[in-house]
């Protein structure tokens, strides 16, 4: 079952009615006829599956499944905003974002390239704004169309987690939880919590995606990400977007076996006269490393190369003499094989707040919250 199947009218009728208590009324509140909201409650109802209404002579009185439904619905037109959008139109322009072009929208759609063009410009005309402009021999959104996008996005996720929610009811562990690993989280506890729920629900898709902070942060907030794993960042980027902390984590100085640093008693002072390899500015380790070294007003270190793959520090940490911050977590083959070794402890006092980041007004699903639960649980037991 596939959202892009659904009629958005039907819905939107679907949740008058469950607000109102009768199609009557409903009729009367959306401007549908009484027959056209009847026919497109048969026609969702044959779709899902499953009745969204029992039938009294009181009124139309929801079921379980209209219970779970009917909020998303609703969450999924209130970011869609024109009651006159199509899900073509919907589809559209997803297509065109996530494509860059007609053309290969048309290739990922399946669509027509007259009809997708067709859609986006009767969607300009519905919502009274430029989506789309010409670039050279190409097209772009702007900024309007990019916002527009993005609700439309999110509005594609609130119908996805609903059909999620209608199969489970049935008995039938459906869905994708799709999952923003930053660094950190990729060394233990995003396995860990991945394997384990595997486990237990084996007919889940999850989808991983990794990237550093900035790769992951925009995805998020578009909805094609449910969630971030790694380091939590200070301030919150923003009240759109929320942070839960899960533990904290203590780097340490790790260089090859038998580097230099070992030969006598390594200080901040003596690690400052090496070179490092460190994240880029701005992020949590990055930012900690400077102040490790200017709250003791340590002249900071040469960092002839920014790198944040942990894959790339361990090699070249092995062919060379220089320095990084990591948690152990993350090379703990290496040190275990005695390819690298932990050179010094670093200060009391620093350490990176590793936590969950989601949308603000991110409801999981039955089947999300039963991966949060088990992730949390992996976190304190770490």
């Amino acid at each position: 079952m596939n959202i892009s199947d659904f009629n958005l009218r039907h819905l939107r009728a679907a949740v008058a009615i469950g607000r109102l208590g009768s199609i009557s009324a409903a009729a009367q509140a959306i401007h549908i006829s009484q027959p056209a909201i009847t026919q497109g409650l048969s026609k969702l109802e044959a779709m899902l599956g499953q009745l969204l209404f029992e039938r009294r002579t009181e009124g139309m009185v929801a079921t379980e499944a209209g219970h779970l439904l009917f909020p998303r619905v609703e969450t999924a037109l209130a970011h869609i905003i024109s009651p006159r959008v199509t899900m073509t139109q919907l589809r559209a322009l997803i297509a065109l974002a996530d494509a860059g072009g007609y053309a290969a929208a048309s290739n990922e759609t399946g669509l027509a390239q007259p009809s997708l063009h067709r859609a986006v410009g009767d969607l300009s005309v519905v919502l009274k704004r430029k989506l789309v402009e010409r670039r050279g021999k190409g097209v772009a959104l702007t900024d309007q169309g990019r916002r527009t996008a993005r609700r439309f996005r999110l509005a594609r996720a609130e119908l996805e987690a609903g059909l999620s929610e209608l199969a489970a009811l049935l008995g039938r562990e459906t869905g994708r939880i799709t999952i923003g690993a930053m660094p950190l989280s990729r060394a233990r506890i995003l396995p860990a919590a991945v394997a384990a729920f595997h486990r237990e629900h084996p007919d889940v898709a999850i989808n991983i995606i990794e990237g550093a902070f900035h790769e992951l942060i925009e995805p998020l907030r578009d909805g094609d990400i449910d969630l971030m794993i790694g380091a939590m960042r200070a301030p919150s980027p923003g009240p759109d977007v929320a942070q839960q902390p899960l533990f904290d984590d203590h780097p340490a100085v790790i260089g090859r076996k038998g580097h230099p640093a070992l030969s006598d008693e390594p200080s901040l002072e003596k690690l400052a006269q090496y070179s490092w390899i460190i994240p880029a500015a701005g992020t949590p380790l990055r930012d900690g490393w400077a102040r490790m070294f200017d709250k003791l007003s340590i002249p900071l270190p040469q960092v002839p190369i920014d790198c944040g793959s942990v894959i790339t520090i361990r090699q070249i940490l092995i062919e060379s003499d220089f320095l990084t911050l990591l948690s152990p977590d993350q090379v703990a083959v290496e040190l275990e094989a005695g390819w690298l070794v932990k050179i010094a402890s670093i200060p009391e006092g620093y350490t990176r707040n590793i936590g969950v980041t989601t949308r603000t007004e991110w409801r999981p699903t039955a089947m999300q919250e039963k991966f949060l639960t088990i992730l949390k649980a992996i976190s304190k037991a770490i």
